[in-house]
């Protein structure tokens, strides 16, 4: 829990009892690789803050595809957010690539945040803006850049995430296939 109340107030200044009632609505949790917290199609309930280890969200075409989102490593929050927001059911699923430690939250109790303590509506919209600013730059690469180009950028947004990431999240989240992923890395080798 530390790790969330020192991110929150590295943002903004937290009172005793603020802190004290964001302790009060997390649940800290251990998840294991391949347990999944939302699946899409259902109704979304909750929002994850990762402690350590690494999620994904991602979504199934109508042809049986995946592909992914969005990658949650330590500090990031992850969920549907279409599902909260727009009180619909979930169009993405969000799973744990490895075993991580989170904080759930029930979207509507941390919502309700916001009219006890409205220091923390300052905190949502750095959050959000920085959620927004990510999405858009992520589909100006997809728009403007080479393959080999986004896995580069990739690489340098999660240095570690090939250990434990297998590849057909990798090239899912690029939007190439496996095989040329493979080509992209063995150029990338032979430079």
């Amino acid at each position: 829990m530390e790790d969330l109340i020192n991110k929150i107030k590295s943002s903004i200044f937290l009172s005793p009892k603020a802190e004290e009632y964001v302790v009060s609505i997390a649940k800290e949790k251990k998840v294991y690789k391949g347990d999944v917290l939302i699946r899409q199609g259902q109704t979304v309930r909750n929002t994850y803050f990762v402690k350590d280890g690494c999620l994904r969200a991602y979504s199934i075409d109508k042809n049986g595809k995946e592909h992914t989102l969005q990658f949650a490593v330590k500090n990031w929050w992850i969920s549907d957010f279409i599902g909260i927001y727009n009180n619909e059911l979930a169009t993405l699923t969000v799973e744990c690539i490895t075993d991580s430690n989170i904080i759930k939250f029930n979207a509507k109790e941390l919502d309700g945040i916001y009219l006890i303590f409205p220091e923390f509506e300052a905190f949502q919209r750095k959050n959000l803006e920085r959620h927004v600013v990510s999405l858009h730059k992520r589909i100006l690469n997809q728009l403007q850049l080479s393959a080999s180009e986004r896995y580069e950028l990739f690489l340098k947004q999660y240095p570690d995430i090939e250990q434990f990431t297998p590849n057909y999240h990798i090239a899912s989240y690029l939007g190439i296939t496996q095989q040329s992923l493979s080509r992209i890395r063995v150029r990338k080798a032979n430079k």
